[in-house]
């Protein structure tokens, strides 16, 4: 499983890189860009084939699902803590979407009572795309939720996230600061599909 997270910062060809991606058969985009504005957000979304809709997973604007047909919603942590169970469950009840929320301790994940459909851990590896950010090689074969690697993801160290039981990786660095960023996906996306 590879999930792709937006540049925080708008790049050079952000959305012919995105169209690619998706052709290739980029199954979640995760769109993060937390100095937008609502109205930002939808631009974005509007740039966006509608046919992708369906992969792409908001981080802020949650509402947007609605309006746009997308895949799901995700919770980052602070978020998170201001939702109860009741909540989370009340909303996969009603709406059926994708529901996901990072964390940076496997313990807290392993705790979190509400198990949603996949969660992020970072950072696995140093990152890539933020600078300081030193992993912490977080080893979850014990966990029993699907578990996404994140933090350091190129396509040399795809073996070291299953070793530590990562059900696939969330990558933004590997790929956006990527000279090659197509291949790049491949490769993850086929390292994924032969191993499951």
């Amino acid at each position: 499983m590879v999930v792709l997270i937006a540049p925080e910062y708008d790049i050079k060809n952000e959305m012919v890189i995105l169209h690619e991606l998706f052709r290739e058969g980029l199954p979640y985009y995760h769109f993060r860009k937390p100095h937008y504005n609502y109205e930002e957000y939808c631009e974005y979304l509007n740039q966006i084939d509608s046919q992708y809709h369906n992969r792409v997973v908001v981080h802020q604007f949650h509402e947007l699902f609605q309006h746009y047909n997308l895949k799901g919603i995700h919770f980052q942590e602070a978020k998170r803590s201001e939702v109860s169970v009741e909540t989370l469950e009340n909303i996969r009840n009603k709406y059926k979407i994708s529901m996901s929320s990072s964390f940076h301790s496997p313990e807290e994940l392993g705790d979190c009572k509400f198990n949603f459909d996949y969660h992020l851990l970072s950072p696995v590896f140093s990152s890539i795309s933020k600078q300081g950010y030193k992993g912490q090689g977080f080893d979850v074969n014990h966990i029993n939720k699907t578990i996404i690697g994140m933090g350091g993801v190129t396509t040399k160290n795809l073996n070291e996230f299953d070793k530590l039981g990562y059900q696939g990786i969330g990558v933004l660095g590997g790929i956006w600061q990527s000279p090659s960023p197509l291949n790049d996906f491949k490769k993850m996306r086929n390292h994924f599909l032969f191993k499951s």
